[in-house]
């Protein structure tokens, strides 16, 4: 790709969508990019420095990390940093950039989990590798069945009233423990921002509750894997292609790719067609359907790959009578082999 300075697309905010979250100031992209799996130490430097710009081009204005992303560990939140360092620094100011902590990040007993002295460490480490002074939400990334969840949540407080982040995300909770994280939060005087929970047609636990928890409380929301790590595209139906994801992953194996599988991800693919649509957009479409999440985390292994997610939102919004058809198909549990 190109090396010559990078200079914005001038017309980057005039399609993007842009949701509230929850009762707060802050608006987000309809879709934001996570840099999950695409940006670690073996992923190629000029497809990632071209996503990054494309993504920004685009209005999507979000970059979503944790400590861990890679692999190995660190690596994308290194890899972001030297990107944004090039390009994207004069435009600081118009972009949020998020990260976590909670799972395992160093050895001994003070890198993993939620106590104060590994989470604020972890903020400190984040903000070095990606050469920045404060990132725009910190999030606890899981629940620790070990420490107080007060000890977590003052810990986030704490991120904010230093200035090393602007607003205290929480990411798998529960029900109960986020209402709990909710309320410990506002005594402290920071509200919760957003939750990150795993949403999609084949993942509807977050509907029993927590969705209508983070509603009435003011809280936005925002999902990974709304493609169910892949399941919820044509890559699957007919085979497994050599080298895909399902060949390698920790999350996938080929006995999630059941019949009842194909059945239903083959009636949503027709679906999506009689909308002139991908599979992949109708299933972005369908988590942002109303007004209830804010923002879509999506992975790009490429600048097109996100162009196509991102166009996802240029279609019709769904109607009653489509949301309908796509009910008996959108089955939770799908993407397990159910």
């Amino acid at each position: 790709m190109s090396h010559d300075p990078y200079l914005a697309d001038p017309t980057r905010y005039d399609s993007m969508q842009y949701r509230r979250s929850g009762k707060s100031g802050l608006r987000l992209p309809g879709v934001s990019l996570g840099l999950w799996h695409n940006f670690g130490g073996a992923n190629n430097a000029d497809t990632m420095r071209e996503t990054m710009r494309t993504a920004f081009d685009l209005g999507v204005t979000h970059y979503d990390l944790a400590n861990n992303y890679g692999p190995p560990p660190g690596s994308a939140e290194e890899n972001f940093g030297r990107i944004f360092a090039q390009d994207l620094k004069p435009y600081r100011d118009e972009i949020i950039v998020s990260t976590k902590a909670g799972y395992d990040m160093w050895p001994g007993p003070y890198g993993d989990f939620g106590s104060r002295k590994y989470l604020l460490a972890s903020l400190d480490q984040s903000l070095a590798r990606m050469g920045l002074d404060y990132v725009d939400v910190f999030y606890h990334h899981r629940p620790d069945p070990d420490t107080p969840i007060e000890e977590s949540m003052m810990a986030l407080d704490s991120a904010v009233r230093s200035g090393k982040a602007l607003y205290a995300g929480i990411s798998n909770y529960g029900p109960d423990a986020t209402r709990a994280a909710i309320d410990i939060l506002r005594d402290l005087g920071t509200p919760l921002l957003i939750h990150q929970f795993s949403y999609s047609m084949y993942e509807r636990g977050p509907e029993e509750e927590l969705i209508g928890a983070l509603e009435s409380e003011g809280v936005g929301s925002i999902v990974f894997s709304p493609l169910a790590q892949g399941l919820l595209t044509d890559r699957y139906l007919k085979g497994v292609p050599e080298g895909s994801r399902v060949t390698h992953s920790q999350f996938l194996n080929e006995n999630q790719l059941s019949q009842t599988y194909l059945d239903r991800t083959r009636a949503l693919n027709d679906i999506a067609a009689g909308r002139g649509q991908s599979l992949a957009q109708l299933a972005i479409q369908w988590v942002l359907r109303g007004d209830h999440i804010t923002s879509a985390l999506v992975g790009a292994s490429s600048a097109e790959q996100l162009r196509n997610t991102v166009a996802s939102l240029d279609f019709p919004a769904l109607t009653d009578d489509e949301i309908a058809a796509i009910e008996p198909h959108a089955v939770h549990g799908t993407h397990r082999g159910a």
